[in-house]
């Protein structure tokens, strides 16, 4: 990923950071080192970030629920349930028993055993250079927020015309699924109706290195429109953040489907899933021999039904959610992969049953021609595939050649880096960022805003027809590879006869 951050507080000086991510990491860009890449130069990495738990394990269930007495049963085969996801039919468990998997599955009513993993979303060390702003003043305009003027991927989707006819996400509870947060961020704050960390050891407040991704995705969605920096999409709505990455940007899918089952128990409507990755379906993994923090006894296996099993996993979870009546948005990733010629992956979250994906839009050059450069452009690193995306978002990109300042709306800042996505960062500040991670967030604002306009409750499926329905049909006519079934529109989604 790609990271731009400034402080507030602090105009004269701009921070300007390059945050590194991996190739098979679903959320993160990976960007080119050379900060003058052309458009051509996709943002790719090579080496698998998957790793096998080989003492941790999902449980699947044959139907929709596990056996009553899955507990007991699990311990007399030498295991032990951490986690009870019964609603969706999953448990996790752990086990030094290498022969736990086998014995499990035998258990009656079980259908696959399969190991817990690792995946590594995103890398959170930078490359920073401070760049003095001269003293330059936030833009003025006749909206009170001063950095709601940068906020391009706003006005790309309509999103101020969307506010005005009354749309703006009210009555609803959105839940960001990510890496830690800034919990007294003065932008989030306001918005903020809960939070929970299913990471062992850490507090869902963010306390790592870089910007802080989840506060980032969790301002797109809904920062209060209050007269201070950034305003999400759906600037009403209440947010309800939980922690399952690390703050170092690596987490298990055990945590993510915890979180899932948390966010819909909890009143969330919409889920927001600017993470994952991609998973080899060959099942070639790494598997770390038990030691996770000692790399010298770790080797690579295969193993093909775990891949499969895992989906299947991850999508009653998903599938749980929309049954209860929660839209589940995802990003597509950040491979540059073309799903329609290289089958070789799944993505997770973004393949599983029920997900709207997200593929990612940018300009090139946007502050130097604000009026006509093209916000629709398609990202240069974005996942594409006419079966891998639903729609299209404002994600942001870095494909500017040239490496030069300027001041802009006020803000002295590179002319790539305004090309990305600004949002609420950690310490009370402000980053660019750009990826699919920062797309699925605009399109988790416009369904809250459908949602909220629909009274604060509504069917997922109709959410996503509304969305269809509503959105700019770009490329190709129909769905195509590059932006599903279009650019998603909030005015158009909140003005849908569909509603």
């Amino acid at each position: 990923m790609h990271t731009t951050p400034f402080t507030h507080k602090l105009f004269p000086l701009v921070s300007l950071g390059l945050l590194f991510t991996f190739g098979c990491a679903k959320e993160d860009l990976t960007p080119t080192e050379n900060l003058s890449a052309t458009s051509s130069q996709q943002a790719k990495q090579d080496g698998p970030t998957v790793t096998l738990d080989s003492k941790q394990y999902i449980i699947i269930a044959s139907g929709d629920q596990l056996p009553g007495d899955i507990t007991a049963k699990t311990a007399s085969a030498n295991g032990t349930i951490t986690s009870l996801l019964g609603e969706a039919g999953i448990a996790v468990a752990t086990s030094d028993d290498p022969g736990f998997a086998a014995k499990a599955a035998k258990i009656a009513g079980v259908r696959s055993v399969v190991r817990d993993f690792t995946y590594q979303a995103f890398d959170p060390q930078q490359r920073s250079a401070d760049v003095a702003a001269n003293n330059v003043n936030p833009p003025s305009t006749g909206d009170s927020n001063p950095f709601f003027p940068l906020q391009w991927g706003h006005t790309a989707i309509q999103v101020p015309q969307a506010w005005n006819t009354g749309a703006q996400g009210e009555g609803v509870v959105v839940a960001d699924l990510d890496s830690g947060f800034d919990l007294t961020h003065p932008d989030l704050q306001p918005n903020i109706v809960g939070s929970i960390s299913f990471v062992p050891g850490e507090a869902a407040q963010f306390r790592g290195a870089g910007s802080s991704h989840g506060t980032h995705t969790a301002g797109t969605i809904a920062a209060a429109d209050n007269n201070i920096g950034v305003v999400g999409v759906a600037p009403k709505a209440k947010l309800l953040l939980v922690k399952v990455l690390r703050d170092s940007g690596s987490g298990s899918f055990s945590w993510m489907m915890n979180g899932i089952i948390y966010a819909v128990q909890n009143n969330a409507k919409v889920i927001n899933l600017s993470l994952g990755a991609a998973i080899p379906r060959n099942g070639k993994f790494l598997n770390d021999n038990g030691t996770p923090n000692d790399p010298s006894d770790d080797f690579i296996e295969h193993d093909a039904k775990g891949t499969q099993e895992l989906l299947v996993a991850i999508s009653k979870v998903t599938g749980y959610a929309a049954k209860q009546g929660v839209t589940v948005i995802a990003s597509a990733g950040n491979d540059a992969n073309n799903g329609n010629k290289d089958q070789s992956l799944v993505h997770i979250p973004a393949d599983a049953t029920g997900v709207i994906s997200i593929s990612s839009t940018g300009p090139m050059g946007w502050a130097l021609n604000p009026l006509t450069t093209n916000l629709d452009r398609f990202a240069s690193y974005s996942n594409y595939g006419t079966s891998a995306v639903d729609f299209a978002a404002p994600g942001g990109d870095f494909a500017y050649p040239g490496n030069e300042l300027v001041v802009f709306r006020g803000v002295r800042q590179y002319v790539w880096a305004l090309d990305m996505v600004l949002s609420t960062a950690k310490n009370g500040g402000y980053t660019w960022m750009a990826g699919t991670s920062m797309a699925a967030p605009h399109a988790t604002g416009v369904a809250a805003l459908v949602i909220g306009k629909n009274g604060g409750q509504m069917d997922p499926a109709r959410v996503k027809a509304v969305l269809r329905a509503s959105a700019d049909d770009l490329g190709k006519p129909g769905r195509d590879p590059y932006y599903g079934h279009g650019r998603i529109n909030a005015l158009r989604a909140v003005s849908s006869q569909a509603l």
